[in-house]
């Protein structure tokens, strides 16, 4: 008999629990990566994710493949595609770290079905700090304001310590088929857009470390200065940490060692808890406001030329039109700029939400099924703790404030300086306010 590791968002060996408790099996281990985008469940990737995907699981595949386990690949409904190896591979148990967002009713039936036929079945803590029902308001309800519920998090006890590389790890004496990953056809082709996304970054659980120690050693007591984005401040742990490649867990203790005033930087860990925790109790987060007043807001439905100038980065408007320039060629773009860009498309193009979301979706390396709806939220407005809607950032000012120097704007985009603006700030901040006004209390 041997033991199932089935890997999802979480492509590492450090502080994997499921892969931690398969190491006590002296029958061998299988680990599984399904690729499902048949599911109800499942949000189909887009073309930036798909890229990363790809080489992290080179990456994974290389790391199990030194300790002699191999990574079994299959494409498919997981619901199909997980009972199937579990029964060519005659395992009697099988290991997987729990999801919090719209798959964990999947994972439940799955468990279930999995048990009935007699295979033993366990989930582990997955991609949180926190999980989301020990963290409650005084009624027993979630949190819908970010500082109380970071607060609440912290006051309580701390963060499980991150387990080390498992030892003894086996592989199963059974042989299972695994698809080719080159079949999957995750790498864009004709053309290849992909090349500054590969100059860029470079996906696996070994360069995730790296990232974290660089940025420890290096820029983490100049992270006060993050919103400029022609600094070298942030960490750009955020694709490491969506695909499972870091843990949050390994994050936060490992940068509590290096000392020093670390508080703002673990506060943005305390962000991404807030926006899963939302989407556990409330998602899914991209479908639907959150704010349900928000579903008379008179937005705009259908891409327009003003959508077509905004991802392309011809916008006029410097700092929107490099953040543009940068997703487009590096999958990634600051947080700020990520800010104002969608405050643009939302409240003075008045585009819905959910089609710059969409396009957030396709373009970003780090697009995650919580985060990356959750923060367009509140930016627009319909979200829980959302900037009320009357908070516009004018792209102007926010250029002067946080790029004066236009470092950032000549980098990506030095030609917006010759573009017309293609809308005038005024005149549609006043519509955006009129419209909101308007909404039913």
């Amino acid at each position: 008999m041997t033991t199932l590791v089935w890997l999802r968002d979480d492509l590492r060996l450090g502080d994997n629990p499921a892969l931690t408790a398969a190491a006590d099996d002296a029958d061998g281990v299988i680990v599984l990566y399904v690729l499902d985008e048949e599911s109800e469940y499942v949000r189909p990737l887009g073309g930036a994710a798909k890229w990363w995907l790809h080489h992290s699981l080179l990456s994974l595949r290389e790391a199990l493949g030194r300790r002699g386990i191999p990574l079994v690949l299959r494409r498919g409904a997981a619901e199909e595609q997980v009972p199937r190896v579990v029964r060519e591979s005659g395992a009697d148990r099988v290991l997987w770290n729990r999801r919090y967002g719209q798959a964990r009713s999947h994972d439940a039936a799955l468990k279930a079905a999995l048990r009935e036929s007699g295979i033993t079945v366990r989930s582990s803590p997955g991609d949180l700090l926190f999980e989301p029902w020990t963290v409650a308001t005084q009624s027993g309800g979630p949190y819908r304001v970010y500082s109380a519920f970071w607060r609440a998090c912290t006051a309580g006890p701390p963060p499980a310590e991150p387990l080390p590389i498992p030892e003894g790890l086996l592989p199963s004496k059974r042989t299972v088929e695994s698809e080719e990953l080159s079949s999957w056809g995750l790498l864009p082709t004709d053309p290849d857009w992909a090349g500054g996304i590969a100059a860029r970054w470079e996906p696996g659980e070994a360069s995730a470390v790296r990232a974290l120690e660089a940025f420890l050693e290096t820029r983490v007591q100049r992270y006060a200065r993050r919103d400029f984005p022609a600094e070298e401040t942030g960490s750009e742990l955020s694709p490491h940490l969506r695909w499972g490649e870091i843990s949050p867990r390994q994050v936060w203790h490992r940068t509590l060692r290096a000392g020093g005033d670390t508080g703002m930087f673990l506060s943005e860990l305390g962000w991404r808890e807030f926006a899963k925790h939302t989407a556990f109790h409330f998602g899914p987060l991209e479908s639907s406001n959150l704010n349900p007043r928000f579903d008379a807001f008179p937005w705009l439905t259908e891409a327009d030329e003003g959508f077509d100038a905004w991802k392309a980065g011809k916008t006029g408007f410097g700092i929107v039109d490099a953040g543009m320039q940068e997703l487009w060629r590096t999958g990634f773009m600051h947080n700020r700029v990520r800010m104002i860009a969608a405050s643009l498309l939302t409240k003075n193009l008045g585009l819905h939400w959910r089609i710059g979301e969409s396009w957030f979706w396709d373009t970003l390396v780090d697009a995650d099924e919580a985060s990356n709806p959750f923060n367009w939220q509140w930016v627009a407005g319909s979200g829980v703790d959302a900037a009320p809607y009357f908070r516009i950032f004018n792209p102007e000012l926010q250029q002067k404030k946080f790029d004066p120097e236009g470092a950032y704007v000549e980098r990506w985009a030095p030609y917006s300086v010759a573009l017309p603006q293609i809308i005038d700030l005024k005149s549609t901040r006043g519509d955006a306010l009129q419209a909101y006004r308007a909404l039913p209390s």
